[in-house]
């Protein structure tokens, strides 16, 4: 292979990896540069859960889900309010991306090995109005063996391109500049890092050895988001939107995620728009047993959890467990709240609590059917949650209620008196014996276990969260895990990078969550969930295809 190729691909994770197969399909020489060891191959998407956002799939139908092309366009522009100018390649990008997942984005994949769990899960479920945020159906389709399985045909095709010969990989090369500006790009130059055996996810040392440069037609950046960064995310963090940032937050990626490659190549000329959009949640718990620095986990809930605030408020409608993600932030922020509480049952949080990454699932991860149907359906909760209840200092489990508000009360940033507490979720336990009930997270769950998936998999039966029965009591202190970027780079439909003037750069693309998963920031303000990992299936092909 020759020493100098014809497109750089900065960034080994699931955008950069896609992009390069496309290339090598094209018979191009392809270099991949990563700042992480080998044993990161395959970056944040690894950790994922493996959720796509596909549209009117034989999954759905077989779900008895009716879906189409026009619903889910019409959901996501409801979820991404585009309301700038700069919005036009993010909106052509939300409008492709949609085209795709309703057309041949399953056919790809399935080609290349890929299969999914029959359950297709309905995440981010909305606002509460049918023109605004939210998918108005079941989308999120679990691939079988999570994050791991959706890299696989990919890091395959990779690693045997290396062996070949046709690809280089080269590990600790942390690319600082683009070379050229916005009459071209032409190669990169950074510092490569000291040699470090870090496993994966694992923080590496940043200690230099020594420097490089490359030369190249095209150079594609695939180098992540800022989600491990947590300087750039409060710098960036919208105020003015959300509220401020909390003091403490819990970060769900490795700290490899800086963000640092989307300021090399505003430097060299790219624009980046919209990175006041960033995508985090309000379900974090620390992780008892850490991979990262700051490592947090995301319970996703389904319906049944109470939610309070440190002070023991109730949260109102739509903040309620797997709905609006964005406005439960928002509405925790601007009220100054240092984390919030799940309180629940051991039969909810055994049916109900999901946690999210793959190495959290060890089931789907594993392909493992008879490991899945013990975790999923037996008598007790899936081991890692079990684990989390023994060892996690988020947790408190309890006999009464008493008992367990004295607990949140040794852990809590504010006292809670269990008499305040009590009456509300009381009254809640009052309206599941009325059929009628004015309690909207109530309506919500009868509405919830009117799907089959959700009532097979994903809601507990229905009970009172005072009966001794369905015990014994959990709380979960909650707190806020910084996750995505939903802006970045703004490219054209190709993954071209576009100047401040808003013309190409020759040589320069983008893709992944470095170009906001598409155009600069295809969700807008609201994601909807299997939209990430989507983004850099479809812009990580796209860019591939075009440098």
């Amino acid at each position: 292979m020759q020493e100098t190729p014809e497109v750089i691909v900065v960034g080994a994770g699931l955008a950069g990896l896609v992009a390069a197969c496309e290339l090598l399909d094209r018979g191009r020489r392809v270099t991949i540069l990563e700042q992480e060891p080998r044993a990161s191959l395959g970056g944040q998407a690894f950790w994922s859960l493996g959720g796509l956002f596909m549209v009117d799939t034989p999954e759905q139908r077989r779900m008895r889900i009716r879906d189409s092309a026009e619903l889910a366009l019409s959901d996501w522009l409801g979820s991404a309010g585009f309301d700038r100018a700069e919005d036009a390649w993010p909106r052509r990008w939300a409008e492709a991306y949609l085209a795709f997942a309703a057309g041949e984005m399953r056919a790809w994949l399935h080609g290349l090995g890929m299969r999914w769990f029959p359950v297709v899960g309905w995440a981010e479920r909305g606002g509460g109005l049918a023109h605004g945020h939210g998918n108005s159906v079941p989308r999120f389709h679990v691939t079988w063996g999570t994050g791991p399985g959706v890299l696989a045909p990919f890091v395959s095709r990779i690693c045997a391109a290396e062996a070949e010969g046709r690809l280089r990989l080269r590990f600790r090369h942390r690319v600082t500049a683009l070379c050229g500006g916005p009459a071209g790009i032409t190669g990169v130059e950074g510092e490569i890092l000291a040699e470090d055996a870090a496993g994966r996810g694992m923080e590496s040392t940043r200690a230099v050895a020594g420097r490089f440069e490359i030369a190249a037609g095209a150079v594609i950046v695939a180098s992540g988001g800022i989600g491990g960064n947590a300087a750039l995310v409060r710098q960036n963090w919208p105020v003015e939107r959300l509220g401020p940032p909390p003091e403490s937050m819990v970060c769900g990626v490795p700290a490899h995620v800086d963000g640092l490659m989307i300021g090399h190549a505003e430097r060299a000329g790219a624009r980046v728009i919209n990175n006041d959009r960033m995508w985090h949640y309000t379900e974090g718990i620390r992780n008892w047993d850490p991979i990262w620095p700051n490592h947090g986990i995301r319970i996703l809930p389904g319906p049944s959890s109470m939610w309070f605030d440190a002070d023991g408020n109730r949260l109102p409608a739509p903040c309620l467990p797997g709905f609006d993600s964005l406005g439960t932030l928002a509405h925790l922020c601007r009220s100054g709240q240092p984390h919030s509480w799940f309180v629940t049952t051991q039969a909810i949080a055994k049916k109900e609590f999901a946690l999210s990454g793959s190495e959290q699932n060890p089931d789907l991860t594993g392909k493992d059917i008879a490991l899945l149907l013990r975790s999923r359906l037996g008598r007790a909760a899936a081991p890692p949650l079990e684990a989390f209840k023994r060892h996690g200092e988020d947790f408190v489990v309890a006999r009464g209620l008493e008992e367990l508000v004295a607990g949140m009360n040794r852990i809590g940033a504010q006292p809670i008196k269990a008499d305040h507490l009590r009456a509300q979720i009381e009254a809640r336990d009052r309206e599941l014996a009325n059929p009628f009930a004015k309690d909207v997270q109530i309506t919500a769950l009868r509405g919830a276990r009117a799907y089959l998936g959700d009532r097979l998999m994903r809601t507990a039966r229905p009970h009172r969260i005072l009966d001794p029965k369905a015990g014994p009591l959990i709380a979960v202190r909650l707190h806020v895990l910084t996750r995505k970027t939903l802006g970045g780079i703004e490219t054209d439909l190709t993954g071209q990078a576009l100047g401040a003037d808003g013309r190409p750069i020759p040589g320069l693309f983008a893709c992944g969550e470095a170009a906001g998963f598409g155009g600069g920031g295809y969700h807008g303000y609201n994601a909807l969930e299997g939209t990430f990992l989507g983004g850099c299936l479809f812009s990580g092909r796209a860019a591939g295809r075009a440098a």
